[in-house]
């Protein structure tokens, strides 16, 4: 059985046709449709018809009903609030259909056959263009009474603050505190060569990136934390993180346990493989 998988992003759209033992038969990504839900679909469907599937899956941003296949929220695409995506991908797409949440998808990869099979409650944060997050308890997804829970992107930091977590700790923010038109691959090239300022901007970014994970570990106790997205194969990214919630517990009037940080064992291709484990479990 063949089955096309999308994993929509804020930046670009990537595409695998699979199989059911996660083999990438064919792959490719084109810039994420981002003007209106005509233009989204069309997308979706023209990538469709150049492969001979019999089933298809779809990872996108945003508050997914999973069982009804409606997108309730997306603040990356608010074009799609309230639309049922399934009934939409049935226009052009006669297979069995299933969507999900883009971090929940990687959340399934990883506790399917990656860094999380080896536990019962963890969390994952995966970041991009914005910053998934879910939960896993008894290794399955928590969705909460709302299908938010883990909607991480839209954290405060303080009471004042007019930005998110999002806005601060996204990739493209990393990228920009910089202060050049830098690519990621750059940026990790002059930290890796002790660029001083590169590394401060790291160092600060990881930081903002702990305070959350402190605050997500004294709420839900989990046994791992997951780091997904394409920036998760950086290694100092994820020792940085590690250093900077071993600064926050020794400051903690609390005897906080070592918590293990690891990277989504898929890295950017976390969302693929998870929304395929999707389809199937389906």
């Amino acid at each position: 059985m063949k089955i096309f998988v999308a994993d929509v992003g804020g930046t670009f759209t990537k595409f695998a046709l699979m199989s059911e033992q996660a083999e990438i038969f064919e792959r490719g990504k084109i810039p994420t449709p981002k003007n209106n839900r005509e233009e989204f679909f069309n997308t979706l469907a023209e990538l469709y018809k150049n492969f001979s599937a019999e089933g298809f899956s779809l990872s996108m941003p945003g508050i997914i009903d999973a069982e009804r296949g409606i997108c309730l929220k997306s603040a990356a695409f608010s074009f799609n609030d309230g639309c049922n995506i399934v009934e939409e991908i049935k226009k052009f797409c006669d297979v069995k259909i299933k969507i999900e949440n883009d971090s929940n998808c990687a959340a399934f990869a990883e506790v399917k056959v990656g860094n999380l099979s080896d536990v019962n409650d963890a969390f994952v944060m995966v970041f991009g263009t914005m910053i998934g997050g879910t939960f896993i308890k008894n290794k399955k997804i928590h969705r909460g009474k709302n299908n938010s829970s883990g909607e991480i992107s839209f954290l405060y930091q303080t009471f004042d603050s007019e930005k998110y977590f999002s806005e601060i700790c996204s990739v493209p923010n990393l990228l920009k505190s910089f202060g050049e038109n830098i690519s990621g691959e750059k940026f990790f090239e002059l930290v890796e060569e002790k660029n001083k300022f590169a590394i401060e901007c790291l160092n600060k970014f990881t930081e903002n990136i702990a305070v959350q994970i402190f605050n997500i570990q004294m709420i839900l106790d989990v046994e791992k934390i997951a780091i997904g997205g394409g920036i998760s194969s950086q290694k100092i990214f994820i020792e940085s993180i590690r250093k900077n919630f071993e600064k926050l517990c020794k400051k903690s009037p609390l005897d906080i346990q070592p918590l293990e940080i690891v990277p989504c064992k898929f890295y950017n291709d976390a969302n693929l493989i998870g929304a395929l484990y999707n389809f199937l479990e389906s």
